[in-house]
């Protein structure tokens, strides 16, 4: 499936069935199945030289949960830090199209461009596959990015990312470069 997403495609560390049942646990829904394909068979790496999808791996930063949560609590400060003090009112966003009121407490974050935009899941129960939406890096915008990880992931291969991430970003190239454990356990020294 991932060679017709992929022009070019080099796994890295990929998830197993106990690492994918782990992060289940950890964050208390099934994940979709797209995205536990993306994670057994493409791993941990970069699309495009743009974007890190988290998957579970035992490299806590690359690891899905320990990146879900850790996103979630930065945002969770910045749009604390964001608020007027005087005010009792909530973060208001931006969200493009009829999505409700609910969608940013469904998210789970589960990736990261490098200008500092979130992917996450709207994390709805009883659906196999959850739609993919982007916080944006300020923090008010939300796009709409496909209804399962390949949908999304070719969108941003041509025009449609003008709509996922928003203008001054171009087709980002179809490519997948995995990283080892080695690489992963290097991203962790230099992100502390």
């Amino acid at each position: 499936m991932w060679d017709s997403v992929f022009r070019e495609l080099h796994p890295g560390l990929t998830s197993s069935e106990a690492d994918l049942a782990r992060a289940e646990a950890e964050l208390g829904f099934p994940l979709p199945q797209s995205y536990r394909n993306f994670a057994q068979s493409c791993g941990a790496g970069r699309i495009g030289g743009h974007l890190r999808i988290f998957t579970p791996v035992p490299v806590e930063a690359a690891d899905l949960g320990s990146r879900a949560h850790l996103i979630s609590h930065g945002v969770a400060l910045a749009l604390d830090g964001l608020r007027d003090e005087d005010s009792d009112e909530p973060h208001r966003f931006t969200i493009e199209g009829d999505a409700d009121a609910g969608l940013m407490e469904r998210a789970c974050f589960f990736g990261q461009t490098e200008r500092g935009d979130f992917l996450f899941f709207d994390v709805t129960p009883g659906f196999p596959e959850y739609d993919i939406w982007v916080l944006c890096a300020d923090l008010e915008t939300v796009h709409f990015g496909g209804a399962d990880l390949p949908t999304f992931l070719r969108g941003l291969q041509g025009l449609e990312i003008l709509h996922i991430l928003g203008d001054g970003e171009g087709p980002l190239p179809a490519t997948f470069v995995g990283d080892d454990a080695a690489a992963l356990e290097q991203l962790g020294a230099t992100d502390s």
